[in-house]
């Protein structure tokens, strides 16, 4: 077969900020509803929509755990809707079709080397392969770009595994603040750890993946400095997918986009009066007034004159200045006080 994916390296710009979409299972391994997925991202201003590669043998033993989001086994969930290698395939070429960078998550070693090989140009490992030590070795020798979440981590396991990523990786990394539960409690997901994240691991971008099924949490993530955002999506109310509690329609992830890159734009720190304000400030400040008819030769204090609107005077910090001051002329109530008054 041969393969039409087109996209380079992709290298993440720290100026930026990264919207995923994760499509995660709630296409129910059917390749058309993924197509559909990945379209209404694109369509929505995602830049990367963003599947799961699961080889359940290779990941799991047949009985494990069920969290109460699964219905069946997850084993047996996995089985049953996971995407196959030639779908993965085909997504590949449908995203660089419709312009939309293409992301896979692999849950076993085999899973990636099949997306390494089929050409993946960055990988994203989820919060329960993150402390997988000899997983994550083998994943640093592809020697691309990785997306590490970090749930169910704390800063210790968080810092070990930071000092072992960079002596194993030489291309870029990114770690993405985040709460395994499905949904979180709001008060576990802890943004405020993200500004500490960026100091403490310099050498990474730094993200938020987020599990809640609203959008105000990844938007407060990017004001914190969040570069990468991930978020669960569903298409359409008809799917009730072990991923839809936490996740968000393709029109909230729509909204999403734009509040982010309106965010985005309000993040500067050159503070200054632009031009717009200038055409406020004529009338918004405060400039020196007669409050009462000064006679020459009076003096200047609180009960002849203050501070009121217009701003086209001279300024009101400027009032001790004046206090005290002789007046050198006749001055009516109500009018500016003007320089050649003194």
């Amino acid at each position: 077969m041969i393969f039409k994916y087109n996209f380079k390296m992709f290298k993440f710009n720290s100026n930026k900020t990264y919207i995923i979409a994760e499509a995660c299972d709630n296409h129910f391994g059917n390749l058309n509803t993924a197509k559909k997925m990945a379209l209404a991202s694109k369509k929505a201003g995602a830049d990367i929509v963003k599947f799961q590669h699961h080889l359940p043998d290779e990941e799991m033993l047949k009985k494990v755990p069920k969290s109460k989001n699964f219905k069946l086994n997850l084993y047996q969930f996995l089985k049953k809707y996971s995407l196959k290698l030639s779908d993965h395939e085909k997504l590949m070429n449908y995203c660089s079709k419709i312009n939309i960078k293409y992301l896979c998550t692999p849950f076993s070693y085999k899973a990636a080397c099949e997306l390494n090989e089929i050409g993946l140009d960055f990988f994203k490992i989820g919060s329960g392969e993150f402390l997988d030590i000899p997983f994550i070795k083998k994943m640093c020798e592809f020697k691309k770009p990785i997306i590490f979440s970090t749930g169910m981590s704390n800063i210790k396991d968080i810092d070990e595994m930071y000092k072992f990523i960079k002596k194993h990786k030489k291309n870029q990394a990114v770690f993405m603040n985040c709460t395994s539960e499905y949904p979180p409690s709001f008060k576990d997901i802890n943004l405020g750890f993200i500004p500490i994240m960026k100091k403490r691991y310099k050498e990474f971008i730094i993200g938020h993946s987020d599990h809640t099924n609203t959008i105000e949490t990844a938007i407060a993530a990017v004001s914190l400095g969040a570069k990468i955002i991930e978020k669960h999506i569903f298409v359409d109310n008809k799917n009730f997918g072990p991923d839809r509690e936490v996740s968000i329609s393709t029109l909230q992830l729509q909204q999403l986009v734009k509040s982010v890159r309106n965010v985005e734009k309000s993040l500067g720190t050159n503070k200054q009066i632009y031009t717009k304000e200038r055409q406020i400030e004529k009338w918004a400040k405060r400039s020196l007034v007669a409050i009462k008819d000064i006679k020459k030769g009076e003096i200047l204090d609180e009960k002849n004159f203050w501070s009121k609107r217009p701003g086209t005077g001279i300024s009101s910090k400027y009032y001790f200045d004046y206090l005290g001051k002789k007046a050198k002329k006749n001055i009516k109530a109500d009018t500016l006080i003007k320089k050649y008054y003194f």
